[in-house]
């Protein structure tokens, strides 16, 4: 991305802060991010340009991208599972549209959609590749399906479109649902797994999918202009991975599996009635093998992981040690830079 003006939409997002920290090592010349949300202003460098504007607001994303001379979007900005169906569905799907049309007309160079894994559900084959059917899962699911769609149309319409599809990102700062794990493991709990923990379930920590973004934005545009999985490509079993942290933390936490049949229903339930953090991707898939093959943007960009998912939870695992305190007395909340709820979940822990 050597001097190119960039814009990264969901910019105060989990993905978006670590861009930001890693966008001047790439050589970006100027740098935009733009969200909803408010941003930690001491978090970024002082030279961004850091703008509250929504993706789906067509003058303000074009004055946006036009006066500041943008040369590529980092689409990140994405409403996540927790959120109302209809803030999913018309973020996703219209925002992104919005963000592209605005883009064509101020003939952006290159645009980055940030996908994810979902868009093929809970398949029986694996490894999954690009060209594998498309059946997403809940309201999450099926707007990204219908993203890469749109993406489709500007792509055939003459734009450079890269879509990458991540599988679930960890990292330093990442909370979320994997801060309820930390959680656990820190307090030297039992960790049930759903289901016995023998399969295969695929990570990646954040800064590997930064390269294929970096990858992405660099590689000629007839390479580049195509769709790409992401995803570690050093994984164990689920029972391994976890009690790889588990070890880690050193104070008797322990991988504890338990009966699929029994905790799915009442996992769902919980779900209906609110009263759990844990929608359906998560548990729907958390006793089925999860991986894709990352063959494609191996051979086509040249891209590798540095890290394992043992590697990425132990990382992610130290910052929460180191911040914890401070997390403590911030609010919870329903994005992946901020704890959830546990609601029920915290009585069960106590029984753990």
């Amino acid at each position: 991305m050597k001097n190119k003006r960039v814009l990264v939409t969901g910019g105060a997002g989990f993905l978006g802060y670590h861009l930001a920290q890693n966008l001047p090592r790439l050589g970006a010349s100027f740098v935009a991010m733009n969200d909803i949300a408010p941003f930690f202003a001491d978090e970024y460098p002082d030279d961004y340009l850091l703008v509250q504007i929504d993706v789906r607001d067509e003058e303000a994303m074009y004055d946006l991208i036009h006066e500041n001379k943008i040369d590529i979007i980092i689409h990140c900005a994405a409403a996540l599972p927790l959120w109302p169906r209809e803030e999913i569905m018309t973020t996703n799907i219209n925002g992104l549209r919005n963000t592209l049309e605005q883009a064509r007309k101020c003939n952006v160079e290159r645009f980055i959609f940030i996908s994810s894994t979902a868009v093929y559900g809970v398949p029986d084959k694996h490894p999954l590749t690009e060209d594998d059917p498309l059946i997403g899962v809940g309201a999450y699911g099926e707007s990204k399906i219908a993203g890469e769609s749109v993406c489709s149309e500007f792509r055939d319409g003459g734009m450079c479109v890269t879509v990458i599809r991540p599988k679930t990102f960890i990292g330093t700062a990442r909370l979320g649902v994997f801060q309820i794990l930390y959680d656990w493991v820190d307090c030297g709990k039992r960790i049930p797994i759903i289901g016995k923990g023998d399969n295969l379930y695929q990570l990646l920590e954040v800064t590997d999918l930064i390269e294929a973004i970096n990858l992405a934005a660099t590689a000629p545009a007839e390479i580049a202009n195509d769709f790409f999985n992401v995803g570690a490509q050093h994984f164990e079993k689920v029972k391994l991975d976890v009690g790889a942290l588990c070890d880690f933390a050193g104070n008797g936490a322990r991988v504890m599996p338990t009966p699929a049949a029994l905790v799915k229903p009442a996992l769902a339930l919980f779900e209906f009635l609110k009263l759990s953090p844990l929608y359906k991707w998560v548990y729907g898939t958390a006793d089925k093998d999860s991986y894709v093959s990352t063959q494609k943007i191996e051979d086509k960009l040249g891209w590798k992981s540095r890290y394992s998912n043992q590697e990425a939870l132990i990382t992610s695992h130290k910052w929460y040690l180191e911040h914890k305190d401070e997390l403590e007395t911030q609010k919870a909340g329903v994005t992946h830079r901020v704890g959830w709820d546990q609601g029920i979940l915290k009585l069960f822990k106590r029984f753990m």
